[in-house]
């Protein structure tokens, strides 16, 4: 989504005025979005600037014209942007001064991308957008918006043994700390002076064997930031020890796999233009892998 205003004001917009900053964003081939862990959601549409007065009365009389509207509604619509009802001929005294707002959507359309529906409304340069709408873009819109764009990097763990284990035996799981630094988005509206900057950074990794066989290091099976590495990566004598993160299979896995994963939480927070900004919800990543187990086999003399 991009989007610029020229130096007489007017609005270029493609799929939006909203600029994305994805320059601090997680990369590479592994990486994903992060899903909230409740049951909020980014805004699946929003109300920005999209028209100066020429272009909103260039937009707006082909349609009339054509008539496929209907006469009625084209007459509450001339009546509203073209007789004072409550705007005068769209505007156009306040040319350069001002933007004409509407609404823009998640170009995925997730469950509520068509809840925007007020009509085309005037917003004056340097006043907030009407409190009564919701989702008319502010920082704090900015920052949920930028949510959506947040990617961090896969969860696939290293093991040790790895890719097969035995019955009983502590295997040890870690991820390569350097992969995993805090990640940013910024998003802006050029034309409004407007910016928030939604950051993510790495909490905890969740261990889930994919089997009740199995017990987990810790117990929780949540392993913690520690020192800028999740977990510790297993080094020769360490085999009687317990890892501080991994996993004991307690059945053989036959002569198929268990599907071990590994989901990473990510602490969710922003700041904006005039505002220190606040927390979002946590975000989650995860990754799924096979692990095969296998039962010790014991010699008899």
């Amino acid at each position: 989504m991009s989007g610029s205003a020229s130096d007489d004001g007017t609005l270029s917009s493609k799929a939006g005025v909203i600029v994305f900053d994805r320059s601090k964003n997680g990369t590479g081939s592994s990486v994903g979005p992060v899903t909230s862990t409740t049951s909020w959601t980014p805004p699946a549409c929003w109300y920005a600037p999209k028209y100066t007065p020429e272009q909103l009365k260039k937009y707006l009389e082909p349609i009339w014209e054509a008539g496929s509207t209907g006469a009625e509604w084209d007459a509450s619509q001339r009546a509203r942007y073209v007789d004072g009802h409550p705007y005068k001929d769209f505007n156009k005294d306040k040319s350069g001064k001002g933007y004409w707002w509407d609404s823009y959507v998640n170009e995925d359309f997730p469950p509520g991308w068509d809840k925007c529906d007020k009509p085309i409304f005037w917003v004056d340069k340097g006043d907030p957008p009407p409190a009564n709408i919701e989702n008319a873009v502010t920082p704090k819109v900015l920052a949920e918006l930028a949510y959506n764009e947040i990617r961090v990097p896969g969860t696939k763990v290293t093991l040790a043994p790895a890719g097969t284990t035995k019955v009983n035996l502590p295997t040890w799981a870690w991820l390569d700390g350097a992969q995993f630094k805090p990640v940013s988005v910024t998003a802006s509206v050029p034309v409004l002076g407007i910016s928030a900057t939604t950051t993510a950074e790495p909490v905890s990794l969740k261990i889930d064997p994919g089997t009740s066989d199995a017990e987990t290091y810790p117990a929780s099976g949540v392993c913690p930031i520690d020192g800028g590495r999740i977990g510790e990566p297993y080094a020769k004598g360490k085999a009687s020890q317990t890892p501080p993160c991994g996993v004991k299979y307690l059945r053989s896995s036959g002569n198929g796999s268990y599907q071990l994963k590994a989901t990473l939480t990510w602490k969710i927070h922003w700041t904006g233009t005039g505002t220190p900004g606040e927390n979002l919800p946590d975000g989650t990543f995860g990754a799924s892998q096979d692990v095969v187990v296998q039962e010790i086999q014991s010699v008899n003399r």
